[in-house]
């Protein structure tokens, strides 16, 4: 193992952690704080399209693929959802409001954006759950079970 795959590991834990900090406290406060009626109803505020459907389905995003992101369970799927959402929140939300973050600005759902981008690019590193979910579902002739069969030809 060479130094710069042990940098490379720890980075993506590192900001997988981090990210997943972020995206877990605002599902937890889209839920439990403001509720889904109040989040929904905020996002009618925030002119957010199809709120009724938008509102839950991005505070069941944050709260279980945070998780999912923090494990390192389908990372790069969870990431890139969080990249898209944070996507539509710059420019449905904030891109008016110039960049300053205290204006309600683009500047931090910009930054989780393009962090989420990155751990798309990158990948989850070694230290993730669906590493030891892979070995654990391996036979004993080291061939992957399947969990969805393959079409027959």
């Amino acid at each position: 193992m060479t130094p710069s795959r042990v940098l490379h590991d720890a980075a993506c834990l590192l900001l997988r952690l981090a990210l997943a900090t972020v995206f877990v406290a605002h599902g937890w406060q889209k839920f439990y704080d403001r509720t889904i009626d109040g989040t929904t109803d905020w996002f009618v505020e925030l002119n957010v399209p199809f709120p009724e459907i938008t509102a839950p389905s991005v505070a069941v995003l944050e709260l279980v693929g945070g998780g999912l992101l923090g494990l390192g369970i389908l990372t790069r799927v969870v990431a890139a959802a969080f990249s898209g959402t944070m996507v539509g929140a710059l420019v449905f939300v904030h891109l008016d409001n110039g960049p300053f973050v205290a204006d309600n600005g683009f500047e931090f759902v910009l930054v989780l954006a393009a962090a989420c981008a990155a751990v798309v690019l990158l990948g989850p590193g070694r230290a993730r759950m669906d590493r030891l979910l892979i070995k654990w579902f391996r036979t004993e002739d080291d061939e992957m079970v399947e969990v969805v069969p393959r079409g027959r030809k």
